[in-house]
């Protein structure tokens, strides 16, 4: 078995996320962290059923469009929840139209429909701060709706976008007033723990930590998460890296070594496309360089 410094699983990578929310015995986990997210708007979540995460259009593009969590509730209202580890050129643009698949998918075929929505949430964790977000260092929840410009006042409530800039969030242990404090310092600090604050001795916390115990991983699982992590690091390393070599050179000549430095690692041409925006000719040139 791998020997792991961590106790606990890192929510950020593929694999931990998918452990902690998307199995069907951790549903619960998922249903509270909604809950908390969405009570002022939800009241209360009673049932959720995970729904395929990617899209089978007929077209091979919209085939692309695959979520790291897609669910409804028992009122037939859709959940996309999207984690996203490192900046990504046009995220936002991302988001929207990823919420336009579960709203295409309500057109009811073979009779009358008066078109008529239900709501849909695309929930977006984030392991960085969008760049025009940095001037408001405390303001880690944006809420997003359609607005009229002038009045302020919601034009549209059935279209939402929650984004958490998760490096903004920095209450320590003795700090969190909520509850959803509390899910919010787990999901940032999980990896660094190494064992259940008293805080969060409750039982949707305990079984939680309990999920996310790596030595009760069995050998497979052990090494879906290595590999999960692996590739967690690489990327962080490869954006860290560029950064910092990048920050006197301009945001082209960054995107170009952050490109590099994927390619010297093996990512895939179309992981380095989506995460630099560089197309695929400027990166095969970068390529045969």
């Amino acid at each position: 078995m791998i020997e792991f410094r961590e106790k606990y699983i890192n929510p950020f990578t593929d694999y931990g996320f998918k452990r902690l929310f998307v199995e069907e015995p951790n549903k619960d986990l998922l249903l509270d962290f909604l809950n908390e997210l969405l009570k002022e708007e939800q009241g209360k979540i009673t049932e959720l059923t995970y729904l395929k995460s990617e899209n089978l259009s007929i077209t091979e593009f919209n085939r692309k469009a695959i979520f790291d969590l897609y669910c409804t509730n028992e009122r037939g209202e859709k959940f996309i929840v999207e984690l996203q580890k490192t900046k990504q050129k046009f995220f936002k643009d991302r988001t929207v139209y990823y919420s336009t698949f579960p709203i295409r998918d309500q057109a009811i075929t073979g009779s009358e429909w008066d078109f008529e929505l239900k709501k849909v949430y695309t929930i977006a964790i984030l392991d960085f701060i969008f760049d025009e977000d940095k001037n408001d260092p405390d303001k880690f929840r944006y809420d997003v709706k359609l607005s009229d410009i002038v009045t302020r006042k919601v034009f549209y409530d059935k279209l939402t976008f929650i984004y958490l800039e998760m490096p903004k969030f920095k209450k320590s242990i003795d700090e969190l007033e909520t509850r959803f404090d509390k899910w919010l310092f787990v999901i940032k600090n999980l990896h660094k723990l190494d064992r259940i604050p008293d805080k969060l001795k409750e039982t949707i916390f305990l079984k939680l930590f309990e999920t996310a115990e790596i030595a009760k991983f069995n050998p497979l699982e052990y090494q879906n998460y290595e590999d999960s992590l692996k590739y967690y690091r690489d990327l962080k390393n490869s954006f860290d890296t560029a950064r910092e070599e990048g920050r006197e050179k301009g945001i082209e000549e960054e995107r170009r070594n952050i490109a590099k430095g994927m390619i010297a690692k093996g990512f895939e041409v179309s992981i380095i496309e989506d995460l630099t925006g560089l197309t695929n000719q400027e990166i095969e040139a970068i390529k045969n360089k």
